[in-house]
């Protein structure tokens, strides 16, 4: 899977450079926002820009993510949906779970 991080103003922000987020690289995703959050208190941003399409997995991974980022009292948001995306969190009502953004810059203004 393609993710490149980068750290901003304080928050990490993870841009994931692919065109889908489903079963056969959630994990690998899952993986990396561990990894990010072993340190502590995190704050990360997961840019979802060039994603057109997310299943389940993706979802999952997602939510793992933002879990495991609250509980080390961090912050976890989500920007860049594209439309195909935005509709898939709005079907599943977890535009309510996730603080989201339309842009990586709006992200960090809202740390």
């Amino acid at each position: 899977m393609n993710l490149h991080t980068e750290k901003t103003n304080g928050a990490v922000v993870l841009y994931i450079k692919e065109k889908r987020l489903d079963a056969h690289n959630s994990g690998e995703l899952k993986d990396r926002m561990l990894e990010l959050g072993e340190g502590g208190k995190v704050y990360l941003i997961v840019d979802l820009e060039e994603v057109r399409f997310i299943d389940s997995s993706g979802l999952g991974a997602l939510l793992s993510g933002h879990k495991n980022t609250t509980l080390r009292n961090g912050s976890f948001k989500l920007c860049g949906l594209q439309s195909q995306v935005q509709s898939m969190f709005e079907l599943t009502r977890l535009h309510r779970v996730f603080d989201i953004y339309p842009s990586v810059q709006e992200a960090l203004g809202n740390n």
